[in-house]
């Protein structure tokens, strides 16, 4: 389903005859089938030349707008109740026409976050089956392709359409997105629609609005920010000594950009993973990688360009020790400029750090990608490194451009572009690339804000809390993705239109990807419809034992296979905290006081409990922690 435009003959002959006018053009989420929120204004964004007049006409509805300065316009039309009737979306100015067919009217609603929200229907529980049986006009969906932009954007990098779901669409879309979808349609009977957009491995301030990324990383980092597609290289050399100190910090003193010799340096193995080689490299932390190259003096008074092909995860590269390029990326060349006078006549030192995470790390590209160009001449570099391994183990500091942690570079080119678009609610199910980060909740605070601002002051948020996995533990331990999940609940708590929704019992310990999205998308319908799900109130002691109240309880808790698990009676320290066994009933769970003092109760507090306290429809409680109080 696409947009098509009509142009008039008289308007395409006139164009051969005067310079090419702006043609109007919409946002592009206003393409055929689209879904537009019911019960609310509706309004439509787009541009064409500055100071034009733009008429519309949507079902009998009309509207006319001249457009700004900067040829932006926004036609606003009245609310309509859900309908499946479609209707056409003609708008016109004087070089042309857009016109958007088979419109329905009924919820819709954004899908984001990381890999987790992009684990498609195909790859989950009995996705085929599900995928055979999907077959809805009225359920559509719409995906965002992955890019991101240092600044706001109107356009997405390539092109969308709503897609209706079928036995041919359903399988690639958002398992998470399309089941609250399928629930929804089930309990409402109206059309429901979704634009995902999400990345795997993305932080969620690549989400930012910029006004959140400036309220929370402060005005001079958003204008090197915005800088950054203007003069990269000015935008490298703002960042790069902050990246220098917090190396510098992290390794008592050492300073490899500027004194490459400090390091004690050996022949890398091979041009390939670090991870790969028979070396005695960890895979997580930072390798530091050098090649000298001898240049004349008209090579080094012309200035290039140095590729040092894909590197996982991160680099930071100096020439002679001016930085030239600090990226993120598993898929990006590194493809630097390098000006002339940071070059000379003689040897020069390229040297660039590698700092891995997970899986693969360094250089991932063939030999034959490496090399400097110098005017028309490309010097290869494919042999001759040599590397050294830094002690430094911890993630260095990202830059605001970097590609899955940049301050909002996600929202510029997958979020912006959507404009002013009235939804109904936005599922939202990230954290895992954000635990031992310091303040996701303000993040989340911000992303929550940014999101009404564009999209309605009315939207729903419904934030899925992480869901087991990593090693279980047979001892009450201290862990990221607990902490976070209880980030998460207090966002929630703390926000009048959002809900929690946990996926605490969904999990595999040894796969970060759960597939049982089918439930998972049962739990966000009903967040969506405002259905309450378990949730602790409060624990108090009395009578030997402590009380913890929940609501949002239907046919009263129960402990699957046996007494209530994984609560830890805890006092201020970790130290104090021990696995408790209670009972569930009703909207409670009792846990019996062991005589040891006790301030505080927790649940599911490792990074892949086993829970098994649900209420009567099969939802568990999240994992939390919750003062006790006499």
């Amino acid at each position: 389903m696409r947009r098509t435009f009509a142009i008039t003959i008289a308007t395409a002959l006139a164009a051969l005859a005067t310079p090419a006018a702006a043609q109007v053009a919409l946002s592009p989420v206003w393409s055929d089938g689209v879904v537009i929120q019911r019960d609310r204004a509706i309004t439509v964004q787009g541009y064409s030349e500055a100071g034009g007049t733009i008429s519309a006409v949507l079902g009998n509805d009309r509207a006319t707008v001249q457009t700004g300065a900067d040829g932006t316009f926004v036609l606003r039309f009245p609310a309509r109740e859900a309908s499946a009737q479609p209707l056409t979306l003609e708008v016109r100015e004087a070089g042309g026409s857009v016109v958007v067919n088979d419109i329905v009217v009924g919820d819709v609603y954004l899908c984001s976050g990381q890999s987790n929200m992009a684990f498609t229907v195909a790859a989950g529980l009995n996705g085929y089956n599900n995928i055979q049986a999907s077959n809805d006009p009225l359920l559509r969906m719409l995906t965002v392709p992955l890019d991101t932009a240092p600044v706001p954007e109107r356009e997405f990098s390539g092109p969308v359409e709503w897609q209706s779901a079928a036995p041919d669409t359903t399988g690639g879309f958002s398992a998470a997105c399309y089941y609250m979808l399928r629930d929804l349609r089930t309990a409402l009977d109206i059309p429901v629609g979704a634009i995902h957009s999400s990345w795997g491995g993305s932080q969620i301030r690549a989400w930012l609005s910029p006004e959140g990324g400036a309220a929370l990383y402060g005005e001079e980092q958003m204008r090197v920010l915005s800088g950054f597609s203007a003069d990269p290289q000015a935008a490298v050399a703002a960042f790069a000594p902050q990246w220098e100190a917090w190396y510098s910090d992290a390794s008592g003193g050492s300073e490899p950009w500027s004194n490459p010799d400090s390091l004690t340096w050996a022949p890398v193995p091979a041009i390939g993973p670090f991870t790969a080689w028979d070396a005695n490299v960890p895979a997580v932390g930072t390798v530091w990688f050098r090649r000298t190259v001898h240049m004349t003096a008209a090579q080094a008074e012309a200035g290039g360009r140095l590729n040092i092909g894909i590197i996982d995860d991160l680099d930071a590269t100096w020439v002679n020790g001016h930085p030239v390029g600090i990226s993120h990326g598993w898929s990006t060349e590194r493809d630097y400029a390098v000006p002339a006078h940071f070059l000379h006549e003689g040897a020069n030192e390229i040297i660039f750090a590698a700092s891995n995470s997970w899986g693969q790390g360094g250089m991932q590209s063939s030999a034959d990608r490496l090399s400097l160009t110098v005017g028309s001449e490309r010097l290869p570099l494919g042999d001759g490194w040599r590397y050294a391994v830094s002690p430094v183990t911890q993630s260095p500091p990202r830059t605001p451009w970097d590609a899955n942690a940049g301050i909002g570079v996600m929202h510029n080119r997958m979020i912006a572009p959507i404009g002013a678009f009235p939804l109904a609610g936005a599922a939202w199910y990230q954290g895992e690339s954000d635990v031992g980060i310091p303040g996701y909740g303000d993040r989340l605070r911000e992303l929550f804000a940014g999101w009404r601002e564009q999209f309605g002051g009315h939207l729903r948020v419904m934030v899925v809390q992480l869901a087991n996995y990593g090693m279980p533990s047979s001892a009450p331990v201290a862990s990221g993705w607990a902490d976070l999940r209880e980030i998460q609940r207090q966002a929630a708590l703390a926000d009048p239109n959002a809900a929690l929704v946990t996926a605490i019992d969904l999990g595999e310990w040894s796969d970060i990807h759960p597939t049982n999205k089918v439930l998972l998308g049962e739990r966000l319908a009903m967040a969506a419809l405002g259905d309450a799900q378990p949730a602790p109130v409060s624990a108090q002691i009395a009578d030997g034992l402590v009380r913890i109240t929940f609501h949002g309880v239907e046919g009263g808790l129960e402990s699957w296979s046996g007494p209530a698990l994984a609560f830890e009676l805890c006092g201020d320290t970790q130290a104090a905290c021990r696995f408790a066994s209670g009972r569930a009933h009703g909207t409670f769970v009792d846990l019996p006081l062991d005589g040891a003092p006790v301030t505080r109760i927790r649940h599911g507090w490792a990074d892949a409990p086993v829970v098994n306290v649900h209420d009567g429809r099969g939802i568990a409680i999240p994992g939390f922690e919750i003062a006790v109080t006499e």
